[in-house]
């Protein structure tokens, strides 16, 4: 994986499973990290019996370098279907010293099962896998079809999923967070398959919440559009002028922070709105907090859902296939980017019959226990 030592959704989740399937397997991570930043305290991974290795990929030569930009960028601009030129270009976009190198580096583990993490490392991981003889070959996927392969994709784009998934059916699985991806893969390519294993919950929760603060809490990364903290900034306003009681905590970090403290200070709601970063301790805001919020335009698997609810928090959430499939009729949804609508469901979640709505998340939270979880990923082992 790129990395495992620093704070994201991704690193926890493997945290959580590499610590698990190390009571039955020998488990190594190999991380693009820096050796010197290695944290052992940093999602309790000292807890477990784990081996790291740290890997960099050598320098490519200029005219090398050269070459295999001229086919990449003839194929992302023509899209050829054809498959070799999928393989042709799994070769141009990973030149031959960086393929060698990574191969070299999983060979030497004797490793029985590789899992790349994240769609990128999974394909290269697939270009490889004829150098792996005998070891089964695993992505994860962790981002939907959506925010991978849309126009607007900050990660991948349209102009590769073609090639992507060409690469994925070489794997021997890939794993997707949910069945709605799953069904999106399959009707674009009815020869892929996918396996859907949804995320663990990956923190052990702290005191319930008591659904007497009246207070909203939000949490994730202050990136670039990802969680929807502007479109959550804009509802809490139009929310603010019927409410004069209830405040919004957002807990994170990231570029988009300038942005957010911006809006607060043009709306006069810095008495109501609080930014706070990442903290070990989140447990402690889930369990201050009355209603969750997720205002994300997209999610791969919106993990918070499940730590909200594994603290009894009544959830209010854009409607993405994810979070649907997740939460069912449990969540009070409004339509994906829709500020108007959003601040109707805050308004709705404060009348709620809370107790009842709490209940009801503990019981939804429970399908996500890392005991339930891990019997999948045995399988796919």
């Amino acid at each position: 994986m790129d990395s495992i030592f620093s704070i994201g959704g991704v690193q926890s989740v493997t945290a959580v499973i590499a610590k698990e399937l190390s009571n039955d397997c020998d488990v190594t991570i190999v991380t693009f990290d820096d050796s010197s930043k290695q944290d052992l305290s940093l999602y309790d991974l000292h807890e477990a019996s784990l081996h790291f290795r740290f890997f960099n990929y050598p320098t490519v030569g200029r005219l090398h370098t050269l070459f295999c930009k001229a086919y990449s960028a003839f194929y992302r601009k023509c899209q050829p279907k054809a498959l070799w030129a999928s393989n042709l270009y799994a070769y141009s976009s990973f030149p031959s010293p960086l393929r060698k190198s990574l191969a070299n580096e999983l060979s030497q583990g004797d490793y029985d099962t590789i899992i790349g993490v994240h769609a990128p490392l999974a394909v290269r991981l697939a270009t490889i896998k004829p150098h792996l003889k005998g070891t089964k070959c695993v992505g994860w996927i962790h981002n939907s079809f959506e925010a991978l392969f849309s126009p607007t994709s900050l990660y991948i784009g349209a102009d590769r999923q073609r090639h992507y998934v060409y690469q994925f059916r070489k794997l021997d699985a890939t794993i997707v967070l949910c069945q709605h991806d799953a069904a999106v893969y399959k009707a674009y390519d009815k020869l892929f398959t996918p396996t859907v294993i949804y995320n663990p919950l990956t923190l052990r929760p702290g005191t319930a919440s008591k659904g007497d603060s009246k207070s909203f809490l939000a949490v994730g990364r202050f990136s670039h559009l990802h969680k929807g903290f502007d479109l959550l900034i804009d509802a809490f306003r139009l929310f603010a002028e019927t409410d004069k009681d209830w405040t919004l905590d957002i807990v994170g970090e990231g570029p988009e922070e300038k942005l957010y403290r911006e809006k607060i200070d043009q709306y006069h709601l810095n008495g109501r709105i609080k930014l706070h970063p990442f903290t070990s301790r989140i447990q402690d805001y889930y369990s201050q907090a009355q209603v969750y919020v997720l205002s994300s335009r997209w999610e791969g698997f919106g993990l918070v859902l499940v730590e909200a609810m594994a603290h009894g928090l009544p959830v209010v959430s854009s409607d993405l296939p994810t979070s649907l499939e997740i939460m069912g009729s449990f969540g009070l949804y409004f339509r994906n980017g829709n500020v108007e609508e959003l601040a109707q469901r805050l308004t709705e979640a404060t009348r709620l019959d809370w107790k009842e709505k709490s209940q009801e998340a503990f019981t939804v939270a429970r399908r996500f226990a890392v005991s339930r979880i891990m019997e999948q990923w045995k399988r796919v082992i």
